[in-house]
């Protein structure tokens, strides 16, 4: 049985938690943080990613990472380094299951089509949306909208790639986050806790790892041009070959890709230590006024994972299978959204009467939320229902 060991001065305590918009009773069972995480696994938005392209539309192969998977192996690496690190596992947790929940269809072709149309209206950002989901967009609760998750982990969804204010970057704010941090002040000119921090890095780790592993298996690039890509890959391929020597391709990929997961969370766990031993905070609003990162890869090992990072850029997200695809879909997306801007009475009632009678900036806001809501089938649904006799569309090529 797992040992949970006493939280670092530095770690964010559920018991002095800064709250939740709406006060709740204290639970016996689950700390703040835990009832965090079990409402974001209980939401719709979590449910929708099974059917939400992560790389490859799950059309493509049943095997293929979906957000839902990507973000089922985030949250594990997340709780990895949580552990490690003397961090509350359950927030690094509840941060990462809750990462992607603001993501369109269709993966980043969906993304930047919604926000090429929503550009006249204030734009789309997936962390925003994220933002909208767990305090506006989900309704299951009697007394209020939202999730009413607690302030660390809106922080952490909002900033866990860092602050939000430095360098006079505040113009370009999403304006759903600057109208709710008027609310609920979130502090967007600090770093979000360390297992926030946590949380982006292990979205940066799992990603590698599974693209690296869909890629292969899809035939996008061999073992040969990855092991070209860099020494950080080469070396591990080689200890590979001479520990296992004529290993089959398929477990030459999973040794692969455990070892470089493996090889990046250590490398995280110890260039923290050494941070923390330096900056030496002494509590976790300490942490987050620290001039840096203090959860991060060592500078060697960030030039690895960038170096991964661009071979699966143009191997992998720039191939033109993959590419042909992103373009079918983001013409999916570009189709539906003048449809119901048009037209509010094609979407389902509960939204068209939210956007009938708003002004179009509105109005906009309110096609936006149900486009970025549908899975990738049910929007390929759509185009089909709304364009029946045009044999070009994207859900006819994609299906």
């Amino acid at each position: 049985m797992a040992i949970r060991l006493p939280l670092a001065p530095y770690a964010s305590d559920p018991s002095q938690s800064r709250g939740r918009i709406y006060p709740a009773s204290i639970s016996p069972t689950r700390s703040a943080f835990q009832r965090d995480r079990d409402r974001i696994i209980h939401s719709t938005a979590f449910r929708r990613l099974a059917h939400k392209t992560q790389v490859f539309v799950p059309l493509d192969g049943d095997h293929f990472r979906t957000r839902l998977t990507h973000t089922i192996e985030v949250g594990q690496i997340a709780r990895a380094l949580a552990r490690a690190l003397g961090l509350d596992e359950d927030l690094a947790e509840a941060v990462a299951l809750a990462h992607d929940l603001g993501h369109t269809p269709f993966g980043h072709a969906g993304e930047e089509a919604l926000e090429n149309c929503m550009r006249p209206y204030g734009g789309f950002d997936h962390n925003a949306q994220a933002l909208r989901i767990v305090t506006k967009l989900e309704r299951r609760y009697a007394a209020y909208d939202g999730l009413d998750l607690t302030w660390e982990t809106l922080e952490g969804i909002v900033k866990h790639n860092g602050p939000l204010l430095n360098d006079g970057a505040r113009h370009l704010l999403p304006n759903f986050i600057v109208q709710f941090n008027q609310e609920f002040d979130l502090e967007l000119h600090t770093f979000a806790s360390l297992e926030a921090q946590s949380a982006a890095l292990a979205d940066d780790i799992a990603y590698i790892g599974h693209d690296i592993d869909d890629g292969l298996r899809a035939g996008l690039f061999s073992l040969t041009d990855l092991a070209k890509s860099t020494s950080f890959i080469r070396q591990i391929l080689e200890e590979i070959d001479k520990a296992y020597p004529g290993l089959e391709r398929q477990r030459t990929i999973h040794e692969l890709v455990r070892r470089v997961i493996t090889r990046f969370v250590e490398n995280v766990i110890a260039t923290t230590q050494l941070n923390l031993t330096r900056l030496n905070p002494k509590s976790s609003h300490e942490a987050r006024l620290a001039h840096q990162a203090i959860v991060a890869f060592s500078d060697d090992m960030n030039i690895a994972q960038k170096s991964i990072k661009n071979f699966l850029f143009t191997n992998m997200y720039r191939h033109e299978k993959v590419i042909g695809v992103w373009e079918r879909a983001s013409d999916a997306i570009s189709r539906l959204f003048p449809a119901f801007m048009t037209a509010p009475d094609l979407m389902p009632s509960e939204w068209a009467s939210l956007a009938k009678n708003s002004p179009k900036e509105a109005r906009a806001i309110v096609v936006a939320d149900y486009i970025a809501g549908m899975t990738d089938r049910y929007a390929l649904g759509e185009v089909i229902r709304l364009y029946p006799m045009d044999s070009n569309t994207a859900s006819d090529r994609l299906l």
